[in-house]
């Protein structure tokens, strides 16, 4: 009896340390986030190619689902600045054609400039637009739903499923090796194991072959991913580049026309434009000799504003300058004071400031009767 326990507890002993190699054998991390085993180095080496290539192929897809919704919202956008745009150079046109204003057509000839350069612009964009739809999005999105991706990922899935079964399948083997050793040489207990090992063999043999396709598929899918998002996004950068060179050509062409139009308005002659309260007098004819005005104003007084004025002198405050075009004109400043001499019929008069004397228009005179005797001392 004793000799029986010894060799059952030796039997014992002899299974335990089997089931500790097949465990230790089966054993490690498994593939889709379950405890699965692993069969030898090859299996191992295989099993762990599949994460890598199930983690990258994943994190791919969700690239390029964001790719694509990206471009979708960046053509929902750019179809409203479109929209915004053409509307503008509606606008642009509608003024140019339609302006009515009477001091020149510079700005409706800028106006038309511009709605024909945003109008194709506008143009461009909506090209830039509806290619990232066709050569970005749509080629994307039909690779995130397309069948290779997923068949690749069934036969990953596959493979996890039959790796998890392999291992349930080790522990029933295991556990008829034990009923084995217990049952005292009963053949069907001997039976029965070897169809469990047969059927763990089978599944080894079959998990091998899958673990091979599913790695070959996901492989595929993951060259086929890089390649193609690369591709995608650099026919995207090519079509903005190629968009935004052709906008600057237009907007170059644009500030040509405009600066050639503001060029022209500064060209143009300014003209003084009259103090606000004071209407601004009409330029004189030339002053006369001294001769003629002495002759011929010595018996009829001077008038302005409807006022008879005395031969005497008087004095008179400048109101609007007037720069000397000759040696006998006179300049002035607004503000001075002037004694007033004569004044000939023409509009002229003759006088002293500032101890210059010479010819000056009346009208930009007005006269006072009561001046500071500052003011007076300034005259001479």
């Amino acid at each position: 009896m004793e000799a029986i326990r010894k060799q059952a507890t030796k039997l014992r002993e002899q299974v335990a340390r089997q089931q500790q190699a097949v465990f230790k054998q089966f054993g490690g991390g498994g593939y889709g986030g379950s405890d699965n085993m692993v069969t030898d180095e090859a299996e191992l080496m295989l099993h762990q190619k599949l994460e890598r290539l199930y983690i990258s192929t994943r994190a791919a897809k969700h690239f390029q689902r964001d790719i694509v919704r990206g471009v979708e919202g960046y053509i929902v956008t750019g179809s409203k600045q479109v929209e915004i745009g053409t509307k503008l150079s509606e606008d642009s046109r509608k003024y140019g054609t339609e302006n009515t204003c009477t001091s020149g057509n510079t700005l409706s000839r800028a106006a038309v400039s511009f709605s024909r350069a945003r109008v194709q612009m506008e143009k461009e964009r909506g090209n830039l637009l509806k290619s990232f739809g066709t050569q970005v999005a749509e080629p994307l999105r039909a690779m995130v739903m397309g069948a290779p991706l997923e068949d690749a990922r069934h036969l990953a899935q596959r493979y996890d499923r039959m790796r998890q079964e392999a291992e349930a399948q080790v522990i029933e083997v295991s556990k008829r090796q034990a009923k084995v050793i217990d049952g005292s040489g009963n053949p069907d207990l001997f039976s029965r194991l070897e169809a469990a090992e047969a059927k763990l063999q089978d599944l080894k043999s079959n998990m091998a072959v899958l673990g091979k396709e599913a790695a070959s598929a996901m492989a595929a899918v993951e060259a086929q991913q890089q390649n193609m998002t690369l591709q995608r996004l650099i026919s995207m950068i090519e079509s903005e580049r190629a968009y935004h060179q052709k906008v600057i050509q237009i907007l170059d062409q644009l500030e040509g026309e405009m600066s050639s139009e503001r060029q022209r308005i500064e060209a143009a002659p300014p003209s003084a434009p009259p103090p606000p309260t004071v209407e601004t007098p009409s330029s004189p004819p030339p002053p006369p000799p001294y001769e003629e005005v002495h002759i011929n104003n010595m018996s009829s007084p001077p008038m302005q504003n409807g006022s008879n004025y005395d031969v005497d002198y008087f004095l008179g405050e400048v109101m609007f300058p007037y720069n000397a075009v000759s040696d006998v004109e006179l300049s002035l400043s607004s503000g001075d004071y002037v004694v007033i001499r004569q004044v000939a019929k023409n509009g002229w008069a003759e006088g002293e400031c500032k101890g210059k004397a010479g010819w000056f228009p009346f009208e930009y005179i007005e006269r006072r009767e009561r001046v500071l005797a500052s003011k007076v001392t300034q005259v001479f």
